[in-house]
């Protein structure tokens, strides 16, 4: 009677990857609507892709596990004061949310109106500003500023922050402050690469003393950071695109760290996606470019070992990112630890230190 093949010759029937396994429950308590006092004074969980291993700390603590010649890599985007308010002409009232500045005159947004303005509307936006609706692509609208020669200065005039939608309270002084790490400089960004907020002055500081490199990469957060998958299969999904920039020097900091068997920590998921993006073609290369970058499970990283960064929302692309590094199980055990032990979640909230699952 003949045998049945080897089980390991058999066929492997991988099932997509669907929106609802990265589904989980979060009591609304647990939003982080206000910083911590202190930037540096958020409490930091520790996973072990490769072990599982948990462990509750302190991010103040977060130079305890880092040692002599390891490289962290910043985000050094800067927030804008992406968000405006005003009216159409024809009187209705309307908010715009810059998305991206394409020049000094002329940026795409998203336009919230009761009727969407066509092509030709002209915009009012705050005290003496003015826009012109030039044309669309997709979500958004392509909006000419008039007398425009600096946008960002005219948005820093008239803008106010762009806190996310989960945060209830409309921005004050406090978020200006509080809502753009201390190391920002590349204005473009209209969400906060928020694994940077922990970080203060002192910290940095302690981090040279350790003998730790730090390195920058820019990539200008988009408003699409926030915007849910509405797609079931994950194969489906569309990723916004974001600008970034990996200088020679950041590349040279990496490899020296390599060649003596060092480590390469992202802090936060944008710096991650920067790296891994500058690095698709099999190896680490400055340049500059726009990454439409979708990571999870399954997905080989090239550039980084260990990853700083905040909770996330479910059935978001950054947690499948987090899931893609540490592996599904661990972070589904890791989150339901954080939200047994109250950690604080999202842009305001606490920390995680991961080190990447063996791949």
């Amino acid at each position: 009677m003949p045998q049945p093949p080897p089980c390991d010759n058999l066929p492997r029937i991988i099932r997509a990857m669907l929106l609802d396994d990265f589904a989980f429950e979060l009591p609304a308590r647990l939003i982080a609507q206000l910083p911590a006092p202190e930037r540096a004074a958020s409490r930091m969980l520790y996973l072990d892709g490769a072990t599982g291993a948990l462990n509750d700390t302190a991010f103040s603590r977060l130079p305890d596990y880092v040692a002599p010649g390891d490289v962290l890599v910043f985000n050094d985007t800067r927030v804008i004061k992406a968000r405006l308010t005003g009216a159409k002409d024809s009187g209705g009232k309307i908010e715009v949310l810059v998305e991206r500045v394409l020049a000094p005159d002329r940026v795409l947004a998203q336009v919230r109106a009761s009727k969407s303005p066509r092509a030709g509307s002209r915009l009012r936006l705050g005290a003496g500003a003015a826009a012109t609706v030039v044309g669309r692509q997709g979500e958004f609208f392509e909006l000419l500023f008039e007398s425009c020669a600096d946008i960002f200065a005219l948005l820093e005039r008239h803008g106010s922050v762009p806190l996310p939608p989960y945060i209830t309270h409309a921005a004050d002084a406090a978020d200006e402050a509080r809502y753009q790490t201390v190391y920002a400089r590349a204005p473009g960004a209209v969400a906060a690469p928020t694994a940077g907020l922990h970080f203060d002055e002192a910290m940095l500081e302690t981090l040279k003393r350790k003998g730790a490199g730090l390195a920058q990469v820019t990539l200008h957060v988009g408003a699409g950071t926030f915007q849910p998958v509405r797609v079931s299969d994950l194969r489906e999904h569309q990723m916004h695109s974001e600008w970034y920039d990996v200088p020679q020097a950041t590349v040279d900091a990496i490899s020296t760290a390599r060649a003596r068997g060092s480590r390469v920590m992202a802090v936060g998921t944008t710096s991650l996606r920067a790296l891994e993006s500058a690095a698709a073609g099999g190896t680490l290369t400055a340049g500059t470019g726009d990454t439409r970058l979708f990571i999870t499970p399954g997905y080989t990283f090239r550039a980084v070992d260990r990853l700083l960064t905040n909770f996330h929302l479910p059935k978001s692309t950054l947690l499948m990112l987090v899931s893609a590094f540490a592996g599904m199980d661990n972070v589904r055990r890791a989150y339901r630890h954080a939200i047994d032990q109250q950690y604080r979640f999202f842009s305001y909230g606490d920390a995680m230190l991961i080190e990447r699952t063996p791949q």
